[in-house]
């Protein structure tokens, strides 16, 4: 490995991290290890974006990496865990989808995303293009993970992960205005907080957080 290869592949490793978080938190069963893998995901993003901005040039990425640092890597765990100790909900979570087949349709979802990014973007830089793949990537992946999780605070995080596949793409593009970055990001955000407000209404009502208690309120389950 040349030293002038050394920022391309640093920047794909750590993407490539961010996204097999993404699987591990498709993997995960319990409730606090989802959230610790979530703040792992987190931090390598707050570090993805930290190098993005010394490649590029742009210290504005600098405040992205603090900013996900902060929130997605030390705050929002922290108050993910003490909802788990409030609602004592230490325990697997039920999944609508099995491990298995959730992890064969995350493989999917990735070759899906690389058919669909690669063309897409011929004529850009490698690296964007890459990236841009890879972000894609973890937005489905967070979709799946809401849609295939039962647990209303697991598909929280799911929505939460799915951010973090947005504010990968952002940083990945050379020129992105900071305040687009921070713009989505406090979108996502306000839409999680609304999303757990949810979840504890779910909790008062039905005293559990797994959704199908809205279906057999409808008389879906009948």
């Amino acid at each position: 490995m040349s030293f002038g290869q050394l920022p391309y592949d640093v920047a794909h490793l750590l993407a490539g991290a961010v996204l097999l978080l993404s699987f591990v938190l498709l993997y995960q069963r319990r409730i606090g290890a989802v959230i610790s893998a979530f703040a792992t995901q987190g931090t390598l993003l707050a570090l993805a974006a930290a190098w993005q901005g010394h490649i590029q040039g742009a210290p504005g990425l600098y405040v992205t990496a603090l900013l996900a640092f902060v929130a997605k890597g030390v705050l929002i765990p922290i108050a993910l865990h003490a909802i788990v100790r409030r609602l004592d909900l230490h325990r697997t979570v039920e999944t609508a989808l099995g491990i298995g087949p959730s992890l064969v349709a995350g493989v999917a979802l990735v070759a899906l995303s690389i058919l669909v990014v690669l063309p897409a973007t011929e004529g850009a830089r490698a690296l964007a293009r890459e990236d841009l793949a890879i972000a894609l990537s973890v937005v489905l992946l967070g979709m799946l993970m809401m849609i295939t999780r039962r647990n209303a605070l697991s598909q929280v995080i799911g929505l939460l992960s799915l951010e973090n596949g947005l504010i990968l793409a952002a940083v990945g593009v050379a020129g992105m205005p900071l305040v687009v970055e921070l713009s989505t990001a406090a979108l996502v955000l306000m839409v999680a907080v609304v999303a757990g407000v949810f979840a504890f209404q779910i909790r008062e009502r039905f005293d559990t957080l797994d959704t199908r208690s809205l279906e057999e309120h409808r008389g879906e389950g009948r």
